[in-house]
Order: structure tokens, then sequence, then C-alpha cells
């Protein structure tokens, strides 16, 4: 099942075992080499002043009320993740991402994605265009098999439905509808 990542961001953090709140998430920490969501910064509930991290293998559920976890122990000090410590420290974010084809043609940023909660990886970006392109097809997904490069700058994607031969199938970017 996939959720957008406002499922997760601004999310309490519930404790299974006391039934209270132990943090609040503030963003997710994406490792960029493979689109997953490796976990989130949360604001500690006992002390305002830690950013601790609650990596995404220690959620229990994902529910209306928020995001459930066994114990407050799970949250960790970022010193603590000796492994994530690079993912940690590029401090990479997908949201605002220009996204280009491999054209070089520019189709506009990233306005949100949808996370695979069982995996924890991003199946699909959307996009939101310029405004000009908005009034025309609204904002585009693109699934995450579309992607061939992500920089610290940029999102590169397929061009849609280049070189496609006879009797191949490929996926275009799906032109999503303005809300009504």
């Amino acid at each position: 099942m996939f959720h957008l990542s406002q499922t997760f961001l601004n999310q309490p953090v519930m404790s299974l075992r006391a039934g209270n709140q132990v943090g609040q998430t503030l963003e997710a920490i994406i490792n960029p080499n493979n689109l997953k969501v490796e976990g989130f910064f949360c604001q500690d509930s006992f002390n305002r002043k830690q950013k601790l991290i609650l990596l995404s293998q220690d959620i229990r559920d994902i529910l209306p009320q928020g995001i459930a976890v066994n114990d407050h122990e799970v949250l960790s000090q970022p010193d603590e993740l000796v492994r994530l410590k690079d993912i940690i420290k590029l401090n990479f974010s997908l949201i605002g991402k220009p996204v280009v084809t491999v054209s070089k043609k520019r189709l506009g940023k990233v306005s949100d994605y949808a996370v695979e909660v069982e995996t924890m990886y991003i199946g699909k970006i959307y996009i939101a265009q310029s405004l000009v392109k908005s009034f025309s097809g609204g904002g585009l997904a693109i699934d995450r098999d579309q992607i061939t490069e992500i920089t610290n700058k940029k999102i590169v994607v397929q061009d849609p439905l280049q070189g496609v031969e006879d009797g191949e199938t490929q996926t275009a970017p799906v032109p999503l509808s303005p809300a009504t």
C-alpha cells in the first residue's frame, strides 16, 4: 500500500507500550542511491531540544492518530547510527527538486512522493509543473522505474515514449487532472 509523504511528516509518534506520544516526525531521511526512506528525524516529547531518529524498521503501524512504535527506546541519537551516518550527512530532500528528462526537457519540481509502506521505498514522485503547463494538464506522476539519475541538484527521468519499438510498451509520465 502506498502512502503520500504527508502521512509520515509532522505526525505524532505513539508508544504502544506506554500509550502516549513519545515524539513527532519532522522530516524523512531518504537514501538517494535507492530511494528508500531509512527513517525520520523526530522531536523528542520528553526533551524538546533533542532531535532523535526513528528508523523505518521500528515503525509498527501507520494509524490515523500517528505512527505507532513499541516504545520511546526505538528513537535513537544520530551519532549512534553508524551505518546511516553518510546518508544523514547528505541531508537529501526530494521535495522541491527540479525534474528533467534525459533530453534536458524541464518537467517541473517534485511536489510529493508516495512510499510503499511495507518496504519504505519511494514508488512514485509527483511533479508540479509551471503555472502555464498546469493549466493544460495539472501535474505528472513518475514511477521509480522511469528515474535514471538523482543528484543533489536535479532528478533525471526517461523521455516519455522515447525509444519505443514495434511491439514494445513503455510507460510515460501520467498526467494528473487538476483538483476540483
